[in-house]
């Protein structure tokens, strides 16, 4: 067989070889794969962020159902209110438990020692969320749903982006709900939890930054 030749190349104009040696210098696989964690990982500050992140894919899982079937479905079927049902709960706790992860992770400082842009992206997350939430109040072709978005109006025209972001327009605001406002979270989500794995998580206040956990702060 013949063997192929590889055109040669010098290492400073590979941009592969570049976004390799930065992705293995930035995130080993260590880091991405543990198999050892610090003891005080087991906080329920942390335990608080894990539910959130099961509330969400509860979300989107029953969300999908609904957007597939569509609103006759969770108004006239059984198994569609429960859906639906299931749907708004999930959505609770998502929003509780990342609002306890939120504010415990305020209290412990954990913007310390580089890791500002994971606070801040969780931030966002949350901001997000809440957009998102109220498009999907709105979005519920019922008269609680029509009775938000016509109060919801003159809050958006006085803003002045009524006509960017229109309430009464279910399309947009339905589109919204169940496509673009959703990948935003869920990437950004993705994008926390990367970073939680390249930064790490912080220590408790009064522990030294930095280094190695030892034998009695570490468990497998």
């Amino acid at each position: 067989m013949n063997e192929v030749k590889l055109t040669p190349r010098s290492e400073s104009s590979s941009w592969t070889l570049a976004i390799r040696r930065s992705l293995q210098r930035k995130l080993p696989l260590a880091h991405l794969l543990p198999d050892r964690q610090p003891v005080f990982v087991g906080s329920w500050v942390y335990i608080f962020g894990v539910i959130a992140i099961a509330g969400l894919i509860w979300v989107v899982a029953s969300g999908m159902l609904l957007a597939f079937f569509g609103p006759m479905w969770w108004h006239q079927s059984s198994v569609g209110r429960f859906v639906n049902s299931l749907h708004l709960w999930s959505v609770q706790v998502f929003f509780v438990f990342m609002v306890l992860h939120l504010w415990g992770q305020y209290f412990m400082a954990s913007w310390r020692d580089g890791r500002a842009k994971t606070w801040m992206v969780g931030v966002v997350i949350f901001a997000f969320s809440l957009v998102t939430a109220f498009t999907g109040f709105i979005s519920q072709q019922n008269f609680d749903g029509e009775w938000i978005a016509v109060n919801a109006k003159d809050a958006t025209n006085s803003a002045g982006i009524g006509t960017l972001f229109n309430v009464l327009n279910f399309g947009q605001m339905y589109g919204l709900h169940i496509i673009l406002l959703p990948m935003l979270v869920a990437t950004l989500v993705g994008v926390h939890v990367l970073l939680v794995r390249m930064k790490g998580v912080v220590k408790p206040i009064g522990k030294v930054q930095g280094g190695q956990p030892s034998n009695e702060e570490s468990a497998s």
